[in-house]
């Protein structure tokens, strides 16, 4: 009986044939098993449109489709057909090194089965299977090719979902800058929930996890939180303004209300004068914005000498809440002072320095009316300006830990 040989050209040999040639073809077949499993042949499909036949040459080294991986090159200036022979099943890595923007197909010889193709403008590897099938022999892209993702390599991804994907410390733009930094935190339950929206509607960040539930953007150093590249207004220190205008004097011991010319038709002083000698006072009222955290209050005092004396004038500030139902007959909270040096030009400007922390007495809370009182320790032997003080307004500082007053 003669030889026979498979689809992939390898020789069996019949009983009692072949003697003294069997090491030789047993040899022979080693070499084709070798070069069927990592064999690499460059094959040229430079030229026009056309197909070109892989083959299968039985008992020998020389067939096209013998080899694991085949490198298809050359300038193709149209479409290309490669073919492998039917009844053809193993699995190859083929590259497409051609130039040129056209399509290269790799399908069997002949039959309906199925077929794979490099577009126009892809030139990786591939790895396809044949699956021998009489007369309809397929070819099939497993899916494994150049472009696959590796632990090691630096990769461009496209069209992939990634679903819940663990990452470092890092997020890096296209150029390999930072673009997020991640801090992990242990036992995180509360996070931020990106939302895009459809026509009409904004994209969002919402703050996910626990019932309750802030978001927390912190800017650096003197960095500032913008919205459309202006500053956003946050909760933190606030300025309330408060002229003499809005004053009045107490019954005991009242500053005197005055209206001093400077030269017609210029700007007039609306002030109170506080005595150099006598302790004097002022006071206001104000219901406090309810986003102020309750907490303690700084002011500045905004006065005009009446003289040119530049002696130390010393002002004091307290003040007390006053709730719904609440007695107003009630004791003021401790005073805190501040010095302010006479300039030594009647009529000018002076803004006194901050204040210490002011602490409003009765405990005060949310919607409340809190009463104030401005005075000057004229009395005091450390207060050495002669003149009147013409106090103009108060500055009041405050601390919000809301974003309104809703």
């Amino acid at each position: 009986m003669a030889s026979t040989y498979t689809d992939l050209g390898l020789e069996l040999m019949a009983t009692g044939e072949n003697a003294g040639t069997w090491g030789t073809k047993t040899n022979a077949n080693l070499s084709l098993i070798e070069q069927l499993t990592g064999g690499f042949l460059e094959v040229s499909i430079a030229g026009g449109a056309q197909t070109t036949a892989l083959d299968i040459d039985n008992g020998a080294l020389t067939g096209t489709a013998q080899q694991r991986v085949i490198k298809l090159s050359g300038s193709i200036s149209g479409n290309q057909i490669v073919t492998f022979p039917l009844l053809t099943e193993n699995f190859y890595i083929i590259e497409n090194a051609t130039s040129g923007a056209y399509t290269v197909q790799l399908k069997a010889a002949s039959g309906s089965g199925a077929t794979v193709t490099f577009a126009t403008t892809d030139k990786s590897h591939k790895i396809v299977y044949l699956d021998g099938v009489a007369t309809n022999t397929g070819v099939y892209d497993t899916g494994f090719g150049s472009g696959d993702v590796t632990l090691t390599g630096t990769q461009t991804l496209t069209n992939k979902t990634l679903t819940s994907p663990k990452i470092g410390t890092s997020i890096l733009d296209t150029n390999g800058n930072e673009l997020f930094l991640l801090t992990a935190t242990s036992s995180a339950v509360n996070e931020l929930t990106y939302a895009n929206a459809a026509t009409g509607n904004n994209p969002s960040f919402t703050a996910s996890g626990e019932t309750n539930v802030g978001i927390n953007l912190v800017p650096k150093g003197s960095g500032v939180l913008q919205g459309n590249g202006s500053a956003l207004k946050i909760a933190g220190k606030e300025t309330m303004w408060v002229p003499a205008a809005a004053m009045y004097g107490p019954t005991t011991n009242p500053a005197d209300a005055a209206l001093v010319e400077t030269t017609a038709t210029r700007p007039d002083l609306k002030v109170f004068d506080f005595d150099a000698s006598t302790q004097q006072y002022t006071q206001f009222t104000v219901a406090m914005p309810k986003s102020w955290n309750e907490s303690t209050l700084t002011y500045q005092v905004y006065w005009s000498p009446s003289t040119t004396n530049t002696g130390n004038a010393i002002f004091g500030l307290q003040g007390v809440a006053c709730a719904d139902g609440d007695t107003i007959d009630v004791a003021y909270g401790t005073a805190v002072e501040v010095t302010d040096a006479g300039i030594g030009t009647v009529e000018d400007q002076q803004i006194s320095a901050e204040s210490g922390a002011v602490t409003v007495a009765g405990s005060p809370a949310a919607g409340e009316q809190t009463y104030f009182q401005l005075f000057r320790k004229a009395a005091d032997g450390s207060d050495t300006f002669t003149g009147e003080c013409r106090v103009l307004g108060v500055k009041i500082f405050y601390t919000t830990d809301a974003a309104n007053d809703a």
